[in-house]
């Protein structure tokens, strides 16, 4: 029974079903399936997008539909989790957002998802986000990695505003940072003093896990 359920749950995402996803994360909270188990086939499905995304059989409307899916389940676990009082491992914590100026949010979504996928604590801080909001948010959630997306090329430099910001304000040796976005290249991220850049989001996933060491 519990493998059918969970079989269910994963085939959803893989069938870019949000509703069919949110459906079967609540059978499996009824059946008693613990959250780290719906987790698992969760991650198996995303990971399986994603790598059919990098290597070219998957594209970005399939990428987007399993992001959706996945995020229609995540808060039904997020509950079950709280309400057991169960501690997931976290791989780390990570502060994501698309930086001020830019209001751009499928790419920023995207890595945010696979991020959890790959069994890190997102904080999601939204789009058209300044270096004063990415500063607070740094001191609140004392953040592993700070990622930061920008679409446009004028947009691009405020990744470099936000990170001699961290600077001034002592903060900048406490977290890693990564950038992305249609508008960077490597020569980009190096010359503004980032720790790591990838120009897609199932990238942008396994580059966090190479920050941390893992």
């Amino acid at each position: 029974m519990s493998s059918d359920i969970l079989g269910n749950l994963k085939q959803a995402i893989l069938d870019y079903d949000p509703d069919a996803s949110a459906e079967w994360a609540r059978k499996a909270v009824d059946a008693g399936i613990h959250p780290s188990e719906m987790l698992g086939v969760m991650t198996d499905a995303i990971r399986r997008i994603g790598d059919g995304f990098n290597c070219g059989d998957l594209f970005l409307p399939d990428l987007v539909g399993g992001a959706d899916a996945m995020s229609a389940a995540t808060p039904i676990i997020e509950e079950e989790v709280r309400r057991l009082g169960a501690k997931t491992e976290s791989a780390g914590v990570v502060v994501i957002g698309t930086v001020f100026g830019d209001i751009h949010t499928i790419g920023k979504t995207m890595v945010a998802t696979l991020l959890q996928a790959e069994g890190f604590t997102v904080h999601d801080v939204g789009i058209n986000v300044t270096a004063d909001e990415f500063i607070e948010s740094v001191r609140m959630h004392k953040p592993d990695i700070l990622a930061m997306s920008a679409l446009m090329t004028m947009t691009a430099t405020e990744q470099r505003k936000v990170i001699e910001r961290l600077k001034a304000e002592g903060l900048r040796d406490s977290v890693k940072i990564m950038v992305g976005g249609g508008a960077l290249t490597q020569d980009f991220a190096d010359a503004i003093g980032a720790d790591g850049y990838d120009p897609t989001a199932p990238g942008a996933a396994k580059l966090a896990r190479r920050l941390m060491g893992r």
